[in-house]
């Protein structure tokens, strides 16, 4: 059933506030949109709504891990990653300070709002911040594990989440390591599709076509080299399918770890090419930017 990554989040939000009194919760003016207001309904008196001033909200949380809190922030991902960014630098990531960043409508799926509120760019400013944990699920069941997962994790997280309502890649009986690249498709060795966030199930319809090996890369800071260096050695061509810019996300990660190895398989970008959103329902938008399974196999067939 399709569902979406940011109602997981409320979901398990609204869990870890119950069983955690240390735990803060910190929004935007957005908290019915990024489902924190589930929080809310549990705790108020630790639900606390900044206004539309995102830089103030990360000025707020860094004060509240500083005085021994777990914060969860959120606001969409241009408003969470974008307007703050100093901050985040300055206040959350150089003292190492226990704040998870919890984006959602990511990327150009967000659809309608356009290009102001597509954040295609955040996973790569989040990447320049030393002490930065990034991570992007792809699915209902991947979030709720993903969101435990960085509340016992010490220090800066951020978790990259979408709008729009997307397919089961996992199930309630999944055991998640994300210490490790998962390969959710075995191929027959010639390709391998390292995808992140929904492009992952775009991956699977693709790798049926292709035979191709398809890995779910949520995992993006730190990441699992050894895996995806592995997988590069044992396939022929390799592919990143991301909906982000090909500037500093996926595939720069997958390329920078391929340059410190003397591995041949070429890699290719699939993703937004250095230009803004469009506006549009997130399929037709998705259409558009040819992150669709038929699109990829277009392009892989040549």
């Amino acid at each position: 059933m399709a569902k979406e990554t940011r109602a997981a989040y409320g979901e398990v939000l609204s869990q870890l506030v119950k069983e955690n009194k240390d735990i803060v919760v910190l929004d935007a003016d957005l908290s019915k949109s990024t489902k924190t207001f589930e929080a809310k309904k549990v705790a108020p008196e630790r639900h606390f709504n900044a206004g539309i001033a995102e830089e103030n909200m990360m000025g707020m949380a860094a004060g509240l891990a500083a005085s021994g809190k777990t914060v969860f922030a959120s606001s969409f991902a241009m408003f969470a990653t974008g307007r703050p960014w100093e901050i985040i630098r300055n206040s959350i990531c150089y003292p190492e300070l226990n704040v998870k960043i919890c984006a959602t409508h990511a990327g150009v799926s967000v659809g309608e709002d356009g290009a102001s509120h597509q954040a295609c760019e955040d996973v790569a400013i989040m990447r320049a911040l030393p002490n930065m944990k990034i991570f992007v699920p792809c699915d209902y069941y991947e979030t709720k594990a993903l969101i435990r997962h960085v509340a016992e994790i010490k220090g800066p997280c951020y978790v990259r989440m979408g709008r729009g309502k997307v397919e089961d890649v996992y199930d309630e009986n999944t055991v998640f390591n994300f210490d490790k690249v998962d390969v959710i498709r075995k191929g027959n060795g010639e390709i391998v599709l390292f995808a992140m966030g929904l492009m992952v199930q775009e991956a699977l319809k693709a790798g049926e076509v292709l035979d191709a090996t398809v890995v779910n890369v949520s995992n993006i800071k730190p990441t699992d080299e050894e895996g995806i260096i592995e997988l590069l050695k044992t396939h022929s061509r390799a592919y990143t399918l991301e909906e982000h810019t090909i500037i500093g996300g996926l595939f720069s990660l997958v390329a920078e770890i391929k340059a410190r190895t003397d591995i041949a398989t070429p890699v290719t970008p699939i993703g937004i090419n250095d230009i803004f959103g469009e506006s549009g329902k997130m399929a037709d938008v998705l259409e558009f930017y040819g992150l669709t399974a038929d699109h990829i196999v277009e392009k892989i067939k040549g």
